[in-house]
């Protein structure tokens, strides 16, 4: 084990477990008022929603793949996962150990991902390819990712036979009926054939034979599939940590309303591994690493702790994109469909937005 911060810190070492959505904008925010390092198993952040278009347009993927170091001049960036956690240090995979006086968890959730940018860009133009040279594709989950990246390839390439399978009841369940009812009828009217409440056999498709079998009985010819379905929390890994007690039945780790793990005075958790009954999306995992930057900066500075921001969920909204013009939109009192809510983010996909709150310039390519 080579233990690796300088004792003159005490005090203001913040180590950010997880380089996503929150983990990455913590870091950016906490960069020039600690002694900070950054610990995420790749060199990059991703703009995980704008992922899909990259699938399209391989091009698209150059302003939303950032390498760490991008954003982050005062920081260091550890490329290893985090393995386990004391009360005084994290340990990564690489036996590498660094002391904490805060420590924030973002690990949202487990993927299989390159380790570099370039690896990752490489990954979008294989998608590309491979999209553009199937002319019968399948979507297995018609969640967000499944309705976003058919949506994508109906508009980017009309002449394609696209096929989403969803083992539920109906399309995007995480919102309501009437949105989900709207993106039905979208993908109707794009003849994306939608199949539900039924599961596919991968397996059934064999080498050379592009057939695959539903459980409910039916074939579908397609020359490739793409797996759309959720990934389960990162998490796992804490059970062996002394925050095992800290998580709830499912995986996530119990905060208090100032976003501290219950019990814990120096530990933070944000973005999609809290227990915070909410929608589960980017824009909100932003919203709680400004929060729990903000009791960090208190915390250091000898504030009292009484004085602390506390989180309090919002509204649902979402919106989900179809293809680059349209979309339909959920607000608390209110669902629409089409060109207008496209607007909001179809176009670009909150990319340069995301960009700027990193302190990036929106629209430059990374060279």
């Amino acid at each position: 084990m080579e233990r690796t911060e300088p004792e003159s810190s005490k005090g203001r070492r913040v180590v950010v477990i997880g380089g996503g959505v929150a983990g990455s904008l913590t870091s950016k925010l906490l960069q020039f008022d600690s002694d900070l390092t950054l610990i995420d198993p790749k060199e990059y952040f991703e703009i995980t929603w704008a992922s899909l278009r990259s699938m399209v347009e391989p091009s698209f993927a150059e302003r939303s793949v950032i390498n760490h170091n991008k954003y982050l001049q005062n920081g260091r960036v550890v490329t290893s996962p985090a393995v386990n956690i004391t009360d005084t240090d994290v340990v990564t995979a690489d036996g590498l150990v660094f002391g904490y006086d805060y420590l924030v968890i973002a690990t949202g959730h487990n993927d299989v991902l390159p380790k570099t940018r370039q690896e990752k860009l490489s990954q979008y133009q294989a998608e590309y390819e491979k999209i553009k040279s199937s002319e019968s594709i399948l979507i297995v989950g018609g969640g967000p990712s499944g309705v976003e990246l058919a949506a994508e390839i109906a508009v980017d390439f009309p002449e394609k036979k696209v096929t989403i399978v969803h083992n539920g009841p109906r399309l995007l369940e995480f919102v309501g009926q009437k949105a989900a009812d709207k993106a039905f009828d979208w993908m109707k009217s794009k003849r994306v054939e939608v199949i539900l409440n039924q599961r596919v056999d991968l397996n059934s498709a064999s080498d050379g034979n592009k057939t695959y079998k539903t459980s409910g009985g039916e074939t579908i010819h397609a020359d490739c599939h793409f797996l759309c379905i959720g990934k389960p929390l990162s998490s796992e890994w804490l059970k062996g940590t002394f925050l095992k007690d800290n998580l709830d039945g499912k995986g996530r780790l119990m905060v208090d309303e100032y976003l501290r793990v219950k019990g814990r005075k120096n530990v933070f958790a944000i973005g999609d591994i809290t227990d915070v009954p909410e929608m589960k999306q980017g824009y909100i995992a932003e919203k709680h690493a400004s929060v729990a930057t903000k009791n960090i900066k208190l915390l250091m500075s000898g504030g009292n702790h009484k004085k602390m921001s506390s989180y309090k969920p919002g509204p649902d909204i979402a919106i989900i994109s179809l293809g680059r013009k349209e979309s339909v939109a959920q607000f608390p009192f209110l669902t629409v469909s089409g060109c207008v809510p496209g607007l909001i983010k179809s176009k670009d996909l909150f990319v340069g937005k995301t960009r700027k709150a990193r302190g990036l310039d929106p629209n430059i390519v990374e060279p």
